[in-house]
């Protein structure tokens, strides 16, 4: 892929457009109300919160074109499969299943199968689903998002294959409606896209350059969650923290936090993914300021060894990740910490696996989420030499995963005693389940009628991955 081919200038979808595919949805509504039929439509959905955030636009358009909404595919006239391409298990957990789908269309005839998403917009992905998966009726990636109901359309209509895969710096389209997956927690992307270019990561390449959104789309659509009762909403961006540098307004993410949190009501602010060229002071500073704004923090290191850093092209180094920490902690003590680590990167030695488990030991995450390398097609790493092999890669994952559980219990043990706020947001196993501002899984016994609502839980055991209690 050509880096080059990002450099276009992001498109905005025009109003007018946006009405056109309002009038598809329509269209399609009426394709069925003739035939007597109630369609039915299943969203999967696989990877980030992006994705689950367009899977809710996904769900608006179908809702919007007259579709009832199912957990299953067997039965649903059209099945949407919104992919992630960060990593391989996941490409191969998606062919694994469009494979199976062959069976649930040959009991449902009228059956209509779109892919979309991040692998969407790999190019040889979408030569192997042309080639070898005839039952898929369309493909579209995340540029296309907005003019899905057109797609739907044309398949219904003319029975023939649409691919809508063409190579973007990406668009904007406010107005798209949304169906969301719940009525407590809400996703709100407010920028799109990446500039980063890490060696090992394919998200420039599929989701395109980035685009804010305007301030005050943002704004409306966070009020508008707030005012409908939610209690808790997630800014979404691949790199929140750029916000603001393709727009001519004067606004960086630090201020549109801050404004947000001023809308009156009962909810808690959090974002993700922040990453460390672009994290600030300012922003750590409006975190602090606000109770409204979580103070939990997740910002992704990767390696601790500032030459892998450097292939990586990650843009910082170790000792500007660690005084980034202290500022952050200096800002609000009580900070809760998690972050992304890459096991294994081409050419990573031992000693340089040593730095990052010392960084681990240094800074003392809450958690982390853990990977071992693997390589997508058409980034830089994967084309780089690699000699390690899995089984050593494999061992220093495990210790790596050792060294974090030894933290994370210790850490969690350290609530043992305490009163935490935490929001109730379901119940598992005869037990509420909650969260804290920190994002920690806490589980207590009480009335499931407390679900949606904050409560005070005194802790009384912990354990690796969570912590237990009752109400006070």
């Amino acid at each position: 892929m050509e880096v080059s081919a990002f450099m276009n200038k992001t498109t905005v979808i025009s109003a007018e457009a946006l009405r056109v595919q309002q009038e598809n949805c329509q269209k399609i509504k009426e394709y069925w109300l003739d035939q007597g039929i109630t369609p039915v439509a299943f969203v999967d959905t696989y990877g980030c919160q992006q994705n689950e955030a367009d899977s809710e636009r996904i769900r608006g358009m179908l809702e919007a074109a007259g579709y009832a909404m199912t957990d299953t595919e067997e039965g649903a006239d059209v099945i949407v499969i919104n992919t992630c391409a960060i990593r391989e298990h996941a490409n191969q957990r998606v062919f694994g299943n469009l494979g199976a789908l062959t069976h649930t269309k040959r009991r449902h005839p009228r059956q209509k199968i779109f892919l979309c998403g991040c692998m969407a917009g790999q190019p040889e992905v979408v030569e192997r689903l042309k080639k070898s998966y005839h039952h898929v009726d369309g493909v579209f990636n995340t540029h296309h998002l907005w003019m899905f109901p057109e797609l739907l359309l044309r398949v219904l209509r003319q029975k023939k294959r649409v691919w809508a895969v063409e190579d973007s710096a990406g668009s904007i389209a406010e107005g798209i409606p949304v169906r969301r997956s719940g009525k407590l927690k809400g996703w709100v992307s407010v920028m799109y896209g990446c500039n980063n270019f890490c060696s090992y990561c394919i998200v420039p390449y599929v989701r395109g350059r980035e685009r804010s959104r305007q301030p005050e789309d943002v704004i409306a659509e966070c009020r508008e969650l707030i005012e409908q009762g939610y209690k808790e909403i997630t800014l979404l961006g691949q790199n929140v923290n750029s916000y603001g540098k393709d727009l001519d307004c004067g606004w960086d993410f630090a201020d549109l936090l801050s404004e947000i949190a001023k809308i009156p009501g009962e909810y808690l602010l959090r974002f993700m993914t922040s990453h460390p060229r672009d994290a600030s002071k300012k922003l750590f500073d409006v975190m602090a300021s606000s109770p409204r704004i979580a103070k939990q923090l997740h910002l992704p290191f990767q390696s601790g060894n500032d030459r892998v850093l450097k292939a990586m092209n990650r843009h910082y180094d170790r000792a500007r990740y660690l005084e980034l920490i202290r500022l952050a902690r200096e800002a609000m003590p009580d900070l809760v910490l998690t972050s992304d680590v890459i096991v294994g990167f081409p050419g990573e030695t031992e000693e340089e696996f040593e730095d990052t488990l010392s960084l681990i030991e240094t800074v003392g995450y809450d958690a982390l989420f853990t990977f071992i390398f693997s390589p997508r097609p058409g980034t830089p790493a994967a084309k780089m030499e690699d000699p390690t092999s899995r089984e050593e890669k494999n061992a220093r994952f495990k210790r790596l995963c050792d060294t974090q559980d030894r933290i994370s219990s210790e850490r969690h043990r350290a609530y043992i005693g305490k009163t935490v706020r935490v929001l109730v947001d379901g119940s598992e196993d005869g037990l509420l389940t909650s969260r804290t501002e920190g994002g920690r899984l806490v589980r207590f016994p009480g009335a499931e009628e407390l679900i949606g609502t904050y409560q005070n839980v005194r802790i009384t055991d912990s354990t690796t991955w969570s912590l237990a209690g009752e109400l006070e």
